[in-house]
């Protein structure tokens, strides 16, 4: 019996044809998506769901859907999709990271010359039968200092077109290296002095908690005056009502906004402000843009119901079926040795060597090495996936090296991934017990036994009596309880670190007082996915 798959968004007639052209039987109901409780009703009907944004598979939609294989997502964001719950029953989710990349690059182009020139206002009052050339002043592009904050996919051509332009791009991407940076024409600056130079800030990061209000009202005092903002990645990344204040006073010379705070956005503080420049979320909204990724999911997700080949599976390993069920746990491993790696770097990554020993050494070494580097790139970028991180990484110069041995040790076999920056390296090892657990056994070559929690705090200190009590009194006082308290030491009196897995996130206020006590080198609190 041919795979059913339901199309509940609006996929173009070329993408449907590739399910037909497949033998897939297709469905095609591009406003089903909008009526919550017809999907809920059909939904266990299907193999396959095929969506763009106006579809939510929420918790519920997915505990009705009792046959479904793969939701395929054409675009990039899955915000729509409750992917843990997907996860936990079974459904492969793919999306489509690469298909817009080109278009909204443009629309943040686009809309630079927009506020460069003031042309919506230009325009309006044009229509309106008025002429008012000296009212609409604007300023060059040539020559003026564009800062790229984020230089990845869509944020690196963004700069290749800014030095198209004979601007001094400069970008600032804690995984932006050297080389890559000079194959893009620019300079890499911290955030600071991006913010000091440039005539033009655009933005391509996605939100997490730490680029959340990347602008912020302080960040914003700190830019050069006259300045105009661009952000066309995503709601969130700037303090909308301190950048509306900016604009006011004439700080800020001009913003173009495609992506707000709340969404679909019906007020904002930037609304009806001079040179602010709106549009409801257009990034991605162009004929080729939504042809690419309507094609691009049903070629995925067709391979996938036919053949069982997995393409930018949001959560799942691109391996065969024979393969997950050894390399399930290892994966998991993986992820979380890079994962820990990612969180505790904070400099440019210029190289990630990854050894596998022993047992290891004989699995599928692509899937493994793209958890990993996932597992970095993660922590700067939650739309990565297995499939796209090594791209990304290669494309921001990113040297990636696996070495293969025999068992060498005690365990049968172990995963050890050491990172390069460009002020040091950083290691650690892991591997997976009998009970199917992954567990991290090395870190900075100090031999330990931790099992990984979803909160955990790493310490490094010298090895003096009294760390396990200030460790335990000061999380106490802070309602923070241990599951799980690991040492390691390198020699008595030498280098000691301590890993402990605790119930809840650890309070900024305990990890402040940690700092205080004088007694540790580094506290870092770290969140895995398990």
């Amino acid at each position: 019996m041919a795979p059913r798959v339901l199309i509940s968004d609006k996929l173009s007639d070329a993408a449907v044809q590739i399910f037909k052209d497949r033998g897939i039987d297709v469905d095609f109901q591009p406003d089903l998506g909008k009526d919550k409780d017809k999907l809920l009703e059909v939904i266990g009907q299907y193999d396959g769901l095929a969506i763009r944004s106006a579809t939510k598979v929420t918790e519920k939609i997915i505990a009705a859907a009792d046959n479904l294989k793969v939701i395929g997502r054409a675009g990039i964001g899955v915000d729509n999709v409750d992917i843990p719950e997907a996860s936990r029953k079974g459904i492969i989710v793919m999306n489509t990271p690469f298909g817009n990349m080109i278009t909204t690059a443009e629309h943040a182009i686009a809309m630079m010359f927009a506020v460069a020139r003031q042309i919506p206002e230009a325009s309006a009052s044009t229509h309106a039968g008025k002429w008012e050339k000296s009212k609409f002043m604007g300023v060059e592009l040539t020559g003026k200092t564009l800062g790229v904050i984020g230089a990845g996919n869509i944020g690196g051509i963004v700069c290749t077109r800014g030095v198209g332009l004979r601007m001094k791009v400069v970008a600032y991407d804690p995984f932006l290296s050297d080389d890559r940076a000079a194959e893009l024409g620019v300079e890499k600056v911290e955030l600071e002095d991006l913010l000091k130079r440039a005539d033009f800030i655009t933005l391509h990061v996605p939100l997490t908690d730490q680029t959340k209000n990347i602008l912020s009202k302080e960040n914003i005092a700190k830019t050069k005056k006259g300045v105009r903002i661009i952000n066309c990645a995503r709601g969130g990344l700037v303090d909308e009502a301190a950048l509306a204040e900016a604009l006011k006073d004439g700080h800020v010379a001009g913003a173009a906004f495609d992506v707000f705070a709340e969404e679909p956005a019906k007020e904002n503080p930037l609304f009806n402000l001079p040179n602010v420049v709106c549009t409801p979320h257009l990034g991605a909204a162009t004929s080729e843009a939504q042809e690419n990724v309507a094609l691009q999911v049903a070629e995925q997700m067709s391979d996938y119901l036919l053949t069982g080949a997995v393409q930018n599976a949001l959560n799942m390993p691109s391996v065969t079926a024979e393969e997950a069920k050894v390399m399930g746990p290892w994966i998991k491993l993986a992820g979380h040795l890079g994962n820990f790696i990612g969180q505790m770097t904070d400099e440019p990554i210029k190289a990630i060597n990854i050894l596998f020993d022993g047992q290891a050494s004989e699995m599928n070494l692509s899937a493994l090495t793209s958890s990993v580097v996932s597992g970095i790139m993660k922590v700067t970028n939650p739309d990565v996936n297995m499939v796209s991180a090594p791209v990304i990484a290669k494309e921001r110069g990113v040297r990636i090296s696996t070495t293969k041995q025999d068992q060498s040790g005690a365990f049968e076999g172990y995963i050890k991934v050491t990172v390069v920056t460009t002020q040091r390296e950083r290691s650690i090892g892991g591997t997976v017990f009998s009970d199917g657990k992954p567990r991290f056994i090395q870190i900075k070559g100090i031999n330990l036994d931790a099992e990984v929690g979803r909160h955990m705090i790493y310490t490094t200190n010298t090895d003096l009596p009294g760390i396990i009590g200030t460790l335990g009194t000061t999380l106490g006082s802070n309602g923070v309880n241990i599951a799980n308290f690991t040492l390691g030491r390198s020699a008595e009196k030498g280098e000691a670190i301590a890993l402990l897995y605790v119930d809840d996130v650890v309070p900024a206020k305990a990890v402040e007082e940690l700092k205080a006590t004088g007694k540790f080198q580094q506290v870092r609190p770290l969140v895995f996915d398990v």
